[in-house]
């Protein structure tokens, strides 16, 4: 029973201690239909993915943006994505 409470409590402790960057970055191409897309990062140039779930405002291709990242299945996934 107390591997399970420390179990769930490593849990909560990791999602709260993954420390948040805001990064900026430029809308490389973005599929409304889809709902799918990718930014390039200003600082390194990386495409990191974006899904439609991830939008605070709507972006369309070449929209300057301030974005989070968080580690999917897939990789690298863009979250919280505003106009900048």
């Amino acid at each position: 029973m107390k591997s399970l409470k420390q179990f769930i409590k490593n849990i909560f402790q990791t999602k709260k201690e993954q420390p948040t960057t805001i990064e900026q970055g430029n809308v490389k191409f973005f599929n409304n239909t889809k709902g799918f897309g990718f930014i390039t990062t200003a600082s390194s140039n990386a495409d990191i993915f974006v899904h439609k779930s991830g939008l605070v405002d709507r972006v369309k291709k070449e929209d300057k943006v301030l974005f989070e990242t968080e580690n999917s299945a897939k990789g690298l996934q863009a979250i919280n994505v505003r106009l900048a």
